[in-house]
């Protein structure tokens, strides 16, 4: 009996072996499957270009970003395309500024079909006024502060009394890299941490380079820091850290400036001391370049405003842009000291 029973013991154990062998293989692929499918990345549709770069860094290798309105482009007089509609339908995640920057987004979501999470980044920030800064800058009298032409250009606009611009000042910049973390972890449960480690670190840079704009810019004398630029895109900028800027036109590229407005500035140029003249990546420089020659005043160079610069340039990020638009801004200012 002792044989028999050895005999028939052999092939249960062995049935047994490979079934237990085809559950862990079972479980091992069915864990590495769950695993694949918690890495692949999160799609991701960005308005326009600085908000792309702000949803990279804080995504990392988790997101798959799609912007729509790319680096030197103006999302002012953008038009979207079949493409963009198909890249926000495929999306989880669409990210706007919001604000009235970006007026072609309402039908471009509807055209899509896009039904996934819509993250407001600028949600939470102190929204300047068109009217608000207006009114201030009667309030400063004729001659020091008379540019109310951009003021009612601004008016004008489709943006209305809002500026968008919010992301001109890092501490705005600091609540978007928040926004944008709660956004894409409420997405994305799985990698919210993530998310939050990345944001803390980027807001830490942020951090460290508002303290770096504030410490050069303060070493410039008050009466000093007025300088004239393309459009109205810098007044958070200016509010934040002390600088005047005169825009030629109102918060769009699209507005044109009377011949009156150029002579206007010109005036103030030449009166009031201003320290450069400053041209916009995406803005026409003859305008700006006229205003310097007839005022004698200190031609500044680009700075960037709605829209990042290429990818070998140095403004190719957000840190980028705002580091390159402080250094120039100051370094003009600076020389405008010496003459």
């Amino acid at each position: 009996m002792a044989p028999t029973k050895i005999f028939s013991s052999y092939p249960y154990s062995a049935r047994r072996r490979r079934w237990l062998g085809m559950a862990i293989s079972a479980l091992v692929l069915g864990a590495w499957s769950a695993h694949a499918v918690s890495r692949e990345p999160l799609p991701v549709v960005a308005t326009f270009s600085i908000l792309g770069d702000m949803v990279k860094e804080v995504g990392g290798d988790r997101v798959s970003v799609t912007t729509i309105v790319g680096p030197n482009t103006d999302s002012h007089g953008f038009e979207p395309k079949p493409q963009d509609a198909k890249a926000l339908l495929g999306a989880k995640v669409l990210v706007l500024n919001g604000l009235d920057f970006e007026p072609w987004l309402p039908r471009l979501s509807k055209a899509s079909g896009f039904e996934g999470l819509s993250v407001l980044a600028s949600a939470g920030v102190k929204v300047r006024h068109m009217a608000d800064s207006h009114q201030e800058a009667a309030g400063k009298g004729k001659g020091k502060h008379d540019h109310a032409h951009g003021r009612k250009q601004a008016h004008d606009h489709q943006h209305g009394e809002v500026d968008p611009h919010a992301w001109q000042d890092l501490a705005n910049g600091m609540i978007y890299a928040r926004n944008i973390a709660d956004g894409l972890a409420k997405a994305d449960p799985r990698n919210a941490s993530y998310y939050e480690s990345r944001a803390n670190s980027y807001i830490a840079r942020m951090k460290a380079l508002d303290n770096e704009v504030r410490t050069a810019i303060a070493a410039v004398p008050p009466e000093r820091r007025r300088v004239i630029s393309s459009h109205d895109a810098f007044g958070y900028f200016g509010d934040a850290y002390g600088v005047e800027f005169v825009p030629i036109s109102g918060l769009s590229n699209q507005s044109e400036p009377s011949a009156q407005d150029v002579a206007r500035i010109i005036k103030l140029a030449r009166e009031t001391g201003v320290s450069g003249v400053f041209i916009e990546n995406m803005s026409n420089p003859v305008m700006a370049q006229q205003i310097a020659r007839e005022s004698g005043v200190l031609m500044g160079g680009t700075l960037y405003a709605d829209a990042l610069g290429p990818a070998d340039q140095p403004a190719s990020s957000y840190l980028g842009m705002f580091s390159w638009n402080a250094g120039r801004l100051v370094y003009v200012l600076k020389q405008s000291l010496q003459m």
